[in-house]
């Protein structure tokens, strides 16, 4: 018989949780850590329109998406696929991936991370996207009446080269 401590059943509604605010980009942690005994973590990603992601980057848990409103875009497998509401992407572990939403529409996913324990990453995380200019929050279809300036980061740089601040050790 395991000595465990049980854990208490959760219950949250679409936006609830534990919400980190970073500018255009909204993350909320539903479970990880001692919730899911480290072993997944659970949160909601909302991007504004025309807005990029953390950029490519790799790590060694899965990332599962599954897109719960507008289309995302995901980097995943060497190329860019439009995920509309309903679809589910699987980037595995050392796989290179990034997503963000180029449409007018604010767009969302449901994120799951195997094995957890994501959510103490999230300071840093959070801290680097606030510190991201507007500029360079805007994806490379945004409009040409807010498209950056020529000379910014955006331009010319591929997905890869990016720094990013999800690039996870374990």
């Amino acid at each position: 018989m395991s000595h465990e401590k049980k854990r208490t059943p959760i219950h949250l509604p679409l936006g609830a949780g534990r919400a980190y605010a970073m500018g255009p980009v909204h993350a909320i942690f539903k479970a990880d850590g001692d919730e899911t005994r480290g072993q997944y973590s659970i949160s909601e990603w909302w991007l504004e329109p025309y807005t990029r992601g953390p950029g490519a980057h790799m790590h060694e848990e899965d990332d599962i998406f599954f897109v719960i409103e507008g289309t995302m875009s995901f980097f995943v497998g060497g190329a860019w696929i439009d995920a509309p509401k309903g679809s589910l992407v699987i980037a595995p572990g050392g796989t290179p991936h990034d997503f963000e939403n180029r449409t007018s529409e604010r767009a969302g996913a449901l994120n799951l991370s195997v094995p957890g324990d994501f959510e103490p990453h999230m300071e840093g995380i959070a801290d680097w996207f606030r510190a991201r200019s507007a500029a360079e929050s805007r994806t490379a279809n945004a409009p040409s009446s807010e498209s950056v300036s020529p000379g910014s980061p955006l331009e010319g740089e591929s997905e890869v080269e990016r720094s990013s601040p999800t690039n996870r050790q374990t």
